[in-house]
């Protein structure tokens, strides 16, 4: 199989993920990660004061200072253990698949110092959280919640639709450009000259396989691929006769292509190039197959 069939059934595995993808992912609306870092967040308040065993005041609003900075405040005073706020935080932020990556700082509110801050970066040797047992009096704190890194883009149905427009395109573009690719080689002769000169000889021509072509003397006899193809199994295997399902599987079958008496009507093109020596010549083993007779 050539590398430009492995690519075309690439592409159509790919449009055919995609249509199933569209067909059975349910379609909700991702909630915008904002809503979730807030939501998270209030959780992380109500714990907190649950901690203190406060079950009557409120946690404020979370206040959205930019895309990956929130405060979180609260009502009345609390105490804040630094074991806790890491677990509650972590484990509350994982439910809501936030970013792993993120900086925590508690401030009083009197004078906006920071009481108490840890980091955490998704690296055992990496994460900074000092003091884990010296317990915060009971004061009035905000929470600031920092995320290092934003949430990773998501792809929605109109863009996968795009996408999935764009490979349609281009895979109807290959197969089309493969197939006139195919005739073109199949009915031009290859006139370019190549640096690889190997070449068989058969009577008083010379076989240049990669290039398409005869040579008899100086004058060049262009070849089809698909008789470059004959020709080749014939020269490997001089003056044997080689059969006809041989012939066609090999040239035919295993390109895709199923043949009456393609193999006949080539045959009978090879003859004509090789009439100039009467010392070679294709003869049919009827029957059987064809050989390639050729006087030592």
């Amino acid at each position: 199989m050539t590398r430009r069939k492995y690519v075309c059934l690439g592409i159509a595995f790919a449009i055919l993920i995609s249509i199933l993808w569209l067909f059975f992912t349910p379609d909700t609306k991702e909630v915008h990660f904002s809503e979730r870092v807030k939501i998270s967040l209030r959780d992380v308040g109500n714990q907190l004061l649950l901690e203190n065993q406060d079950t009557v005041s409120l946690v404020l609003p979370v206040i959205e200072i930019n895309e990956l900075n929130y405060e979180l405040s609260f009502e009345r005073p609390l105490s804040i253990t630094p074991n806790n706020i890491v677990s509650i935080v972590k484990e509350s932020f994982h439910r809501a698949a936030l970013p792993g990556q993120y900086l925590i700082e508690v401030i009083q509110c009197k004078d906006q110092e920071v009481a108490y801050s840890y980091s955490i970066l998704n690296d055992i040797e990496r994460d900074i959280i000092p003091c884990s047992n010296r317990v915060l009096p009971e004061n009035c704190f905000t929470i600031k919640a920092q995320f290092i890194q934003g949430p990773p883009p998501m792809l929605n149905k109109q863009q996968v639709l795009l996408l999935l427009c764009i490979l349609f395109v281009l895979f109807i573009g290959l197969a089309y450009w493969d197939r006139l690719y195919t005739r073109f080689r199949e009915s031009v002769p290859n006139q370019h000259h190549t640096s690889n000169n190997t070449h068989t000889a058969i009577g008083i021509f010379k076989f240049y396989p990669e290039q398409n072509k005869l040579v008899k003397e100086a004058i060049e006899i262009g070849l089809s691929k698909k008789e470059c193809e004959l020709l080749a199994i014939f020269v490997s295997q001089p003056n044997q006769v080689v059969k006809r399902d041989e012939l066609t599987k090999r040239v035919w079958e295993d390109n895709g292509v199923i043949v009456g008496r393609s193999l006949d009507t080539y045959i009978s093109k090879l003859r004509k190039k090789l009439k100039d020596d009467t010392s070679i010549k294709i003869t049919n083993v009827h029957g059987v197959g064809y050989k390639l007779e050729m006087n030592e």
